[in-house]
């Protein structure tokens, strides 16, 4: 038998290292997209399945879960939640609420989402597992980030509170802390860094694959 992870996210640089991973590894995989140019970029696999919904809207959320429990023989039993963003600028005093509130939104509302969308399918098949991903940032702060800071925060204070209240029913719920991710986007946006210090995609891919498919490892704030 065969299973299905929802991977909300799949279609970034991060993600699709993810969703690869999980096709090589065998499971059926359920990827979310915004646009049909993002899931374009995924490519094609036998046990890819992209759709098109909006990962921010409870409707979307449940049409991802709809295509991802359709398939009797590969049952829904994991979520990965990708789905975030950063934003840096002034300190406190100079941001208006706006924008502090858009990086809640951005980084917490289709964790929330996603989630709450997943959970009565796992609960029905006994368990399952959930992975989110917070940022160092949240340990580590500094300065004109205070969005974003509290918004990776709050992810990992929610993937507390869903292990408190679902690890009885065997959702097992993780957390990746990644350092700087090697990415186009991170290049462009700090040219002078080394790339050579940072974590490829694929390696943090396997950390989240390995998350997942782990039992017995549930609660943990994991550095990649």
């Amino acid at each position: 038998m065969s299973w299905t992870v929802v991977v909300a996210g799949g279609t970034g640089a991060l993600g699709a290292a993810v969703t690869a991973e999980f096709l090589q590894s065998g499971w059926r995989v359920v990827v979310p997209g915004r646009t049909e140019e993002s899931l374009a970029r995924l490519g094609t696999h036998p046990a890819l399945n992209p759709v098109l919904a909006d990962p921010f809207d409870p409707a979307g959320t449940a049409d991802v879960v709809a295509l991802a429990t359709s398939d009797e023989a590969a049952p829904l039993t994991a979520l990965v939640n990708l789905v975030g963003g950063f934003a840096s600028g002034p300190r406190v005093h100079e941001t208006p609420i706006d924008d502090f509130e858009e990086q809640l939104r951005l980084n917490l509302r289709p964790t929330y989402l996603m989630t709450q969308a997943v959970l009565p399918h796992l609960l029905t098949a006994g368990g399952g597992a959930i992975v989110c991903t917070a940022s160092g940032a949240a340990l580590r702060p500094f300065s004109g980030a205070a969005g974003y800071i509290t918004a990776k925060a709050g992810v990992l204070a929610f993937a507390d509170a869903l292990h408190a209240e679902y690890a009885h029913d065997g959702i097992r719920v993780n957390t990746i802390i990644p350092a700087t991710i090697d990415t186009p986007a991170n290049r462009a946006a700090m040219p002078k860094a080394d790339p050579g210090k940072w974590s490829p995609p694929a390696q943090v891919a396997v950390v989240v694959r390995t998350l997942v498919e782990t039992e017995g490892f549930a609660g943990g704030h994991l550095p990649v």
